[in-house]
């Protein structure tokens, strides 16, 4: 490899930049491990720094099943949630979590004393261990769970949200979506998935579906392998699904162009669709969740027409084309005072130190000192970041280069 390039980041996480076949079976096996329940404050309290839930393990005896408390390790996903609903500051709560778990337990027990609320609680059942020497092995990041967590615990708590949190899992999404995609006729080829505790994403792209890019690419290289963008000036139109198990965020699915020389994606923020988790408050009792099989269908029927409808949209040769247009009106702006600009763009986006770093290093080896050169530092930079980080500059990467262009 040549000095003037680097490398993508090898992410020790194999969640990232999945295969859909891949996403898939581990998105079938968290289904079958999954466990949600509503509790009020009488039904769950901690101990030792994790959380006990009434009535959620099944235990055999000599009357037959009956269901036990189970005890949950809790995530640092459902610890911020669990500190927000109880009014507890999230960084204090975190380091009890991790230091103090005796205090963790009288600030979470004496604040549930107070409250008359109802939660749900997401959690995960840890995965039976595995007995035959030919069972595959078992990934614990890839499932949601830590080896230190598999062991002496019934489970994690991924997630600690209001009773009125509308279930719309990741498995239900992705079939309900593909089919709109495949109602729509598009052409496709899923790029790479991720799952991460917080949401899932399905990367799509319709090679079909191009448009010619050569002010945006005039003066760029690709820093992964100096290849000029001059040579091969192609954008792709496509698409990005999301979707959150854990409060993370709506079920979107959002147009995404995707640069070929290089595979730099942008999420473009216009005509996006979004389906909110918050619904109608569950009207069950407390206990394990059952959750109504017509309601998700009626959900999932939505989702399908409004995946369809939206494909059809930005995969329209002419979208492509206009948003193309729309990037090339600034992207060619000379970049006049480096440091200063990324500077700008950092504030205002607020790139950590270390993001700012690899954004200066990307745009160095792009070779493009123009405010789309700036995009272009963004978005590659994504490509070695983890998925939540990667999504999130994705998405800000358009207004880097409005940033940019507008501070020279």
């Amino acid at each position: 490899m040549s000095a003037n390039t680097i490398a993508r980041a090898e992410l020790d996480d194999p969640t990232r930049n999945m295969a859909l076949a891949n996403l898939a079976d581990l998105l079938k096996d968290q289904s079958t491990r999954a466990l949600d329940v509503i509790a009020g404050t009488g039904a769950l309290h901690a101990s030792g720094g994790q959380l006990i839930l009434r009535d959620t393990v099944p235990q055999l005896g000599f009357d037959g099943v009956t269901m036990t408390a189970g005890t949950y390790a809790i995530n640092s996903i459902a610890t911020g949630q669990l500190a927000e609903k109880l009014t507890i500051p999230q960084a204090y709560l975190r380091r009890l979590a991790g230091d103090h778990p005796d205090l963790f337990d009288a600030n979470v027990n004496g604040w549930l004393n107070r409250t008359d609320k109802r939660f749900l609680v997401r959690a995960l059942r840890t995965r039976p261990q595995q007995n035959t020497a030919t069972e595959a092995p078992f990934n614990s990041r890839a499932a949601g769970l830590t080896d230190s967590l598999i062991s002496g615990v019934d489970g994690t708590v991924r997630a600690f949200l209001s009773d009125s949190y509308s279930r719309i899992d990741h498995l239900d999404v992705l079939v309900a979506a593909l089919e709109g995609v495949k109602q729509s006729g598009a052409q496709v080829v899923v790029e790479g998935c991720d799952l991460t505790e917080r949401r899932m994403y399905v990367r799509v792209t319709a090679p079909g579906v191009q448009a010619m890019a050569p002010t945006l690419l005039r003066n760029y290289r690709s820093p992964f392998d100096s290849r000029p963008g001059s040579e091969l000036p192609v954008v792709w139109g496509g698409f990005i699904m999301r979707n959150s198990e854990t409060g993370g965020g709506a079920f979107s699915i959002e147009p995404r162009l995707t640069v070929r020389v290089c595979r730099n994606g942008m999420v473009m923020e216009q005509n996006v669709l979004r389906r909110t988790h918050l619904g109608a408050r569950y009207a069950g009792g407390e206990g394990i969740v059952s959750w109504s099989a017509e309601t998700l269908s009626k959900s999932l029927e939505l989702i399908t027409s409004q995946a369809r409808d939206a494909v059809r949209s930005y995969l329209d040769p002419e979208y492509v084309a206009r948003m193309v247009r729309q990037l090339e009106t600034i992207s060619d702006k000379p970049v006049q005072d480096v440091d200063a600009t990324l500077k700008v763009v950092a504030a205002k986006l607020k790139f950590s130190e270390v993001q700012q770093d690899s954004i200066l290093n990307h745009f160095i080896r792009g070779a493009d000192l123009t405010a789309g050169g700036v995009m272009h530092a963004v978005t590659s930079t994504a490509q070695t970041l983890d998925a939540d980080t990667a999504y999130d500059m994705e998405t800000v990467a358009v207004q880097a280069m409005q940033l940019a262009a507008a501070a020279n």
